[in-house]
């Protein structure tokens, strides 16, 4: 998940804002939070795979792409 802010560099020609990452320095509690948010499921996922299963998931960078990658391979 990004944390973005918006681009007050850019000047708003149509009305919507240009969105940025907002750098880790400035992230409020609740953008920690937010952050922290996709690490839960993956813990689960993660202590629940034995290793030869692990080993196929093990490159997905979010907890639902590790659900998807499970039905894939488990055929639904």
């Amino acid at each position: 998940m990004q944390i973005l802010k918006v681009n007050t560099a850019i000047a708003i020609a149509d009305g919507a804002p240009q969105w940025i990452e907002k750098p880790r320095q400035e992230w409020s509690s609740e953008d920690r939070k937010k952050a922290n948010l996709d690490n839960v499921p993956k813990d689960i996922l993660y202590k629940t795979l034995d290793n030869n299963m692990f080993s196929k998931i093990q490159t997905c960078t979010t907890a639902i792409k590790i659900w998807e990658k499970l039905i894939q391979i488990c055929e639904g």
